[in-house]
């Protein structure tokens, strides 16, 4: 909380790049409906206009807040375009779910979703997912709303209940999400995730154990650290392990043998106990993802109440960066020839290292501005400079703060147009 508030009183420093890691200089610009304006109107949250999204119309209203940068991310679908880093972690995380767990018929045990929109209802991204109403992730300032029954997801979860409820019980979701964040290279406001979700019924979850079949998915107890009020611990630890040996499993097969895993008790309102998995690469600990035995009501609600189950969520840049050594999050989105074909493999599994493209430093400029009086969020002046600098913008860092004695008004810093050598690049003074 110290460190929000002083970012928002603080200086930007913003360093606008010729990127040395090689982001493309060129802008993908996907076309998004048929009406060229919409995007300034969704932009501006303008009321009574309508916004033309991926096929369909969608009324603007206070809540709309998407900026034109955002806009032209969605459809990319970075995940389904052949040999992209992105689209090599998922098939090799198809691969592995594919080969590993198959169903009785010989058919794979997992289905996979990797289209579905990602224009969702807020019902969808929070409600079903037992997220309170004044929960501090539903917040217009961390999310992109197209109004307010609509939003980009935040995440993959958002189809959990929708897939539940259609009767599926082992399955992988792939998309594109999207939030509201700062400006550096591991921050990016589209990303990408795969989920993951299984549920057990009795026989599943207790076959092969001894006296299984006297053992109980449910009962009617108290709520502790270690299970929900719903569940036997039996069942739980059933499933715990379960999930656990099924990720130990996962990122075994993503980055060798001889890994160090160790697993970290976090929170997640749709997951009770819930963990966190942090693996050792190259002698740092890093978090790779998270999971946990999913709520009860939330499978109750949608339809499963006879069934216990886990699930998993993880980023694909995440995952990609460090098996690839890729420095810099904006270079998914690069259209340069250098960086793509560095990933056109054969084998979807060789191994592939990152190598740098361009020889040019960054370039380091201030810029300042006073603060209004009043409803300043940080995360709108990141999307006025991702909409303005496009990927060229490499970092946004607060470095200092000036307040007037008289009039108490807050500064941030001094600045200039800025220019980039073969570009036409400027930021406003």
């Amino acid at each position: 909380m110290i460190c929000s508030t002083l970012r928002r009183v603080g200086h930007m420093h913003i360093y606008l790049v010729r990127k040395a890691s090689g982001v493309s200089k060129g802008h993908h610009q996907h076309t998004v409906g048929s009406r060229p304006a919409a995007s300034e109107f969704a932009a501006r949250g303008a009321s009574g206009n309508v916004l033309e999204l991926l096929g369909k119309s969608y009324p603007q209203d206070n809540y709309s807040n998407l900026s034109r940068k955002v806009l032209s991310r969605v459809g990319r679908n970075l995940h389904n375009q052949q040999h992209h880093p992105l689209w090599l972690i998922k098939e090799r995380v198809k691969e592995h779910f594919y080969q590993q767990y198959v169903g009785r018929f010989g058919t794979p045990l997992f289905s996979v979703y990797d289209d579905l929109s990602p224009v969702v209802t807020t019902w969808q991204n929070f409600d079903s997912l037992l997220i309170p109403a004044d929960h501090p992730s539903r917040k217009k300032g961390d999310n992109y709303y197209v109004n307010g029954t609509h939003m980009l997801r935040a995440h993959t979860s958002a189809h959990q209940w929708d897939l539940l409820h259609a009767g599926l019980d082992a399955f992988l979701v792939v998309g594109d999400v999207y939030r509201r964040d700062q400006i550096d290279s591991q921050h990016y406001p589209v990303f990408h995730q795969l989920e993951g979700v299984r549920l057990f019924s009795k026989h599943e979850l207790f076959t092969g154990i001894k006296d299984g079949e006297s053992l109980q998915l449910f009962e009617q107890s108290s709520r502790s650290a270690y299970k929900q009020e719903t569940h036997t611990m039996e069942a739980t630890k059933l499933v715990e392990f379960d999930l656990k040996q099924t990720l130990t499993r996962l990122v075994t097969h993503l980055f060798g043998d001889g890994l160090d895993i160790r697993w970290v008790d976090c929170y997640f309102p749709f997951t009770h106990p819930s963990f966190e998995m942090e693996i050792n690469f190259h002698g740092e600990w890093l978090e790779v993802l998270g999971c946990g035995v999913m709520e009860q009501q939330l499978v109750n609600s949608a339809g499963a109440q006879d069934q216990i189950g886990w699930a998993f969520g993880l980023g694909l840049e995440r995952l990609a960066m460090i098996l690839y050594d890729i420095p810099d999050i904006r270079l998914f989105w690069s259209e340069d020839e250098r960086f793509l074909k560095q990933f056109r493999v054969s084998d979807i599994n060789q191994k592939v290292k990152f190598q740098p493209l361009s020889k040019y430093p960054a370039v380091i400029n201030d810029i300042s501005f006073w603060l209004p009086s009043e409803n300043y969020i940080e995360n709108d002046f990141y999307d006025l400079v991702r909409t303005i600098g496009g990927d060229l913008v490499e970092k946004v860092e607060l470095i200092d703060k000036f307040e007037h004695p008289k009039t108490t008004k807050l500064n941030l810093g001094a600045g200039h147009p800025s220019y980039l050598e073969h570009q036409d690049f400027t930021f406003p003074g």
